[in-house]
């Protein structure tokens, strides 16, 4: 635990007298001139956060050496992990550098780390226990990794599913997302690491200005952040966007006002990467600038302008930034997705020729050096509070100390959140658990391997070599179930055979070409460790071939790396390439699974891409050169034909055909909006559930999705399981729900609607509230009324409702009652008893109703305002008691500007999901 860090007490030396005061008062007269002056020097240190250490601290530094504590910089080569951010601290003073690492979840360094269940699994859980120990697995990894602080959790709101940043929240809801993000602070920061809840606010939108009334912003989207604060984070990340007309990074309201005044909060508040847009943040709010300057050959350098400096800006305009070169970041699309939408460069600060730093603010009067002490005194807190003065971080760096993981604890939390994270949809007839006297056909590249982590990202990637398949997972723990596999659209490929290939000279192969000009023929393109050809550390060549296609169509080719960056040109053109982001952030490695839905096979990165081609030749060129890893290169041409991909889904059908029951796994990397990938042409994930459920009246659907998608096909299905992005253990842990070893017990943290249109963002009745906005503004006017208070509001019948989840066994609730709590909240009991066979968990829900009395604000029919869960055995009954705070009782008044109680009867809800609350009470607030 951290260690409390109260201000020394002193002793007074007057309230010490003695008989024996006069007979040594000589010898006593030099000691207590020496204290005299010490208290002296002590009282002159000024006091900035509390903490004399800390003061002290500070007193001695220069104005530069607290820059260092507030402006990200480059870390020398020879210890830089990739990681998101770096301070280089004060050696002199024996204060220590700080590394900052993305996620959620995980840590992203260029060392592969374990990869946890996705965020909205997290939350689908429902559990304070899971989230927390997710906490202590990222600290353990960042532990392992050398990372003092984790830029996590999310605690944005999944206001809009069409948000590109969506997937990555806890739901919609701001009671369920600020306990689960409370919850992973407190396992994050038990282990001794920093923990930086992000994104500071209304970073719920792809619109870049946004504008929300004060009791919505208070109530829906700041509320995480206060449940953060109350669990003690140790900084706050603020967004790019800009908040009621001002950018969040520089909104004395939302900093200094809320924040820290309102709020209360204490540590430090960092910008998101490039979201400083002027150098006078620091006097809004703003403590610190990342990620910095950066090294002058980054990738980013044309991108990331640092303003919080005290040298004199140059002249010369900055850099121009190529966005080409960020292409290995964002990675490409898929065969089987439609093109991704823009990304939004504008929101990010370098993107503005602002040459105005610390230098002028502070030469003009508008900078004092106060400022800048309290902003490093805030940093340094912190530091100090975590024992990093003590006990600075190890340096792990590269493969003379390899990591140390904690891989079996770590692994034993990822597969029980993954199984207590699954949400049964939809199991008509019981069609599970699977019987073990029939036979089943698991069908989809999610079943031969697990899609461990849906979109890389800014969160770890995980180890391909932990991701066993459902396939495999099932033999092992349920070998009595009788199962075939068909993979129907293979993501590994084939390696594109020799017959194939004309060098440059006529010859048969592609033509080598090495960085010292040195020319050979290899006969296919596959050198790996798979294949035993994996090429030494750093190597940098070309290949040169023409490929000769037997037939006109849509080849999907696959450029397979591990260990080194690389691109590939068809004709001329680039059509798949991935960089590291070598001299940026997020990671500077290739890392298999960066760049697809799943590593190959053989846990290569995998770069696929579709490409017409017509019969003939092709000239092609392969381009690599090793990565920072200093890892063997690999290096793998592959691809399928159209005449494969035909092959492949055939027998898909026929293995589909022949089982008595059908699984069917499907997918999306939350890059779509409300639609599972396909792209319309040769590739139909709907089209291919049809075609199954045509075959095979015990249809099951396994969705790897981590936010709602339309279901053409769910009254043609008898099974529904939401699995989510389950990380790497997620094979076990499929395995454990289909074969009926654990209960599904997951719920669903957002509606899952019908129709897009059903949304409050997405309702094209509203364009004012949808990314683009009107005007150039995106205005949240469904004010509190976010997921499923719409729903009710409007009286929209959902596919699925907030809360909802079913299990192999069922539950009763009885006897409710409430009463006045100590500190002005209530106390909600309930009875809950399992009516069923199976031992499971169930997740009460709390809801509380509208008042009946008048009051100057906006409030729902009834919000969620407190949970459980729960275990019980067949017949086991349990009295529960939750006890709900005050102020999930308040409302925030924005004619007071306070939190303010609802007072008078309002209606109590107890229930498994918003819409099956089967206990009611009214309780009097007062």
């Amino acid at each position: 635990m951290i260690p409390s860090q109260d201000p020394q007490s002193s002793t007074s030396e007057s309230g010490r007298k003695s008989s024996r005061a006069l007979l040594f008062s000589l010898l006593l007269v030099p000691s207590l001139a020496l204290t005299t002056v010490s208290a002296f020097a002590q009282d002159s240190v000024p006091v900035v956060t509390g903490v004399p250490r800390v003061d002290k601290l500070l007193s001695q530094m220069t104005v530069d050496e607290k820059m260092a504590l507030i402006r990200g910089a480059s870390e020398p080569s020879a210890t830089n992990q990739g990681q998101a951010g770096y301070l280089t601290g004060v050696p002199r003073l024996g204060i220590p550098s700080i590394r900052m690492s993305d996620g959620p979840p995980g840590v992203l360094t260029r060392n592969p780390s374990m990869a946890e269940t996705a965020t909205m699994g997290v939350a689908a859980t429902f559990s304070v226990k899971d989230a927390e120990q997710n906490g202590e697995v990222i600290a353990r990894e960042a532990k392992s990794l050398g990372i003092d602080v984790v830029l996590e959790p999310f605690i944005n709101i999944d206001r809009d599913i069409t948000f590109e940043r969506g997937y990555n929240t806890e739901g919609e809801d701001p009671v369920l997302t600020g306990v689960i993000g409370a919850s992973l602070i407190q396992g994050i920061q038990s282990q001794g690491v920093m923990s930086q809840a992000k994104h500071y606010v209304a970073y719920d939108t792809d619109g870049s200005n946004v504008f929300v009334d004060q009791q919505a912003l208070h109530e829906i989207y700041i509320a995480p952040f206060i449940d953060a604060v109350q669990a003690g984070v140790s900084s706050i990340m603020c967004s790019y966007n800009k908040v009621n007309g001002t950018q969040a990074c520089g909104n004395p309201d939302m900093l200094v006002k809320i924040l820290h005044d309102e709020v209360g909060f204490k540590g430090f508040v960092t910008s998101d990467w490039g979201a400083v847009h002027a150098a006078n943040y620091i006097n809004n709010g703003l403590d610190m600038e990342m990620p910095g300057p950066g090294p002058k050959d980054s990738p980013l350098a044309g991108m990331m302008y640092s303003f919080f400096t005290t040298e004199e800006p140059k002249s010369e305009p900055p850099p121009k930034f190529n966005t080409a070169l960020l292409a290995g970041f964002l990675g490409g699309t898929l065969p089987e997705e439609p093109k991704p939408k823009p990304f939004n460069f504008g929101t990010i600060g370098a993107m503005r020729d602002a040459h105005t730093n610390f230098w002028n603010l502070r030469k003009e009067g508008k900078l004092d050096d106060a400022t800048i002490t309290r902003a490093a005194g805030r940093v340094l807190y912190e530091i100090d509070k975590f024992g990093y003065l003590d006990h600075p971080t190890p340096g792990q760096a590269g493969p003379k100390e390899p990591p140390v993981h904690a891989v079996e604890a770590n692994a034993a939390v990822i597969q029980k959140t993954a199984e207590d994270a699954a949400v049964l949809l939809k199991n008509e007839d019981h069609v599970l658990p699977l019987k073990s006297s029939e036979t089943v056909a698991l069908i989809g590249p999610g079943a031969g391997q697990t899609v461990s982590i849906g979109t890389a990202g800014e969160r770890s990637i995980g180890w391909p070599w932990r991701q066993i398949g459902t396939v495999q997972a099932i033999a092992k723990v349920a070998p009595e179930i009788q199962v075939t596999y068909a993979v129907e659209d293979d993501m590994t490929g084939t390696p594109i055979p020799a017959s194939q290939w004309t060098s440059e000279d006529g010859k048969p192969g592609l033509q080598q070409m090495t960085k010292d000009g040195v020319k050979s023929t290899d006969a296919i393109l596959d050198f790996t460790t798979k294949a035993g050809t994996a090429l030494p550390a750093n190597s940098a060549m070309t290949w040169d071939g023409k490929l000769n296609v037997p037939t006109t169509g849509s080849y999907w080719i696959y450029l397979q790396l591990l260990g080194a960056a690389g691109s590939i040109e068809i004709d001329g053109k680039r059509v798949a390439g991935a960089n590291g982001m070598r001299g940026g952030v997020h990671g500077d490695t290739v890392l298999g699974g960066k760049d697809g839905l799943m590593p190959t096979t053989d846990g290569l990165d995998n770069l696929r891409t579709a490409v017409e081609l017509t019969a003939g030749q092709h000239a092609v060129k392969v381009t690599i050169e090793g990565d920072t890893s200093n890892h063997p290169a690999q290096v793998r041409l592959a691809w399928v034909t159209p005449e494969q991909r035909k092959a492949n889904h055939d027998a898909a059908i026929a293995a589909a055909k022949a089982a008595k029951t059908a699984v069917v796994f499907v997918w999306s990397r939350g890059k779509t909006d409300f639609v599972l990938p396909g792209n319309g042409k040769d590739y139909d994930q709907d089209k291919l559930i049809e075609e199954i459920a045509a075959v095979n009246p015990n249809t099951v659907v396994v969705l790897n999705v981590s936010q709602p998608i339309a279901m053409p096909w769910l009254s043609k299905v008898k099974g529904v399981l939401q699995m989510w992005w389950p990380g790497d253990e997620g094979g076990w842990a499929t395995a454990n729900i289909l074969a009926g070893k654990t209960s599904p017990a997951g719920r669903l943290p957002f509606t899952w609607a019908k129709r897009l249109e059903d949304y409050p963002a997405t309702n094209p009745k509203y364009p004012e509230r949808s990314s683009k906005g009107v005007g150039g503004k995106t205005t949240f006017s469904e004010g509190v009324n976010v997921g499923y208070r719409w729903f009710d509001k409007e009286k929209i019948a959902p596919e699925f409702p907030f809360g909802f989840g079913l299990s192999y066994t069922t539950f009763a609730y009885a006897n409710l009652k409430t009463e006045p709590a100590a500190e002005g909240g209530i106390v909600v009991e309930f009875d809950v008893k399992n009516t069923g066979p199976v031992a499971s968990d169930e997740v009460p829900q709390i809801y509380l109703g509208r008042p009946e009395h008048k009051f100057p604000g906006e409030f729902p029919e009834h919000a969620l305002v407190a949970f459980d869960r729960i275990h019980l055995d067949p017949g086991e009954s349990k009295r529960v008691s939750i006890t709900v705070p005050l102020r999930r009782l308040q409302f925030w008044s924005t004619e007071a500007s306070k939190w303010t109680t609802a007072t008078g009867p309002r209606a109590v809800l107890v229930g498994s999901s918003s819409r099956s609350l089967d206990l009611a009470t009214s309780i009097d607030i007062r």
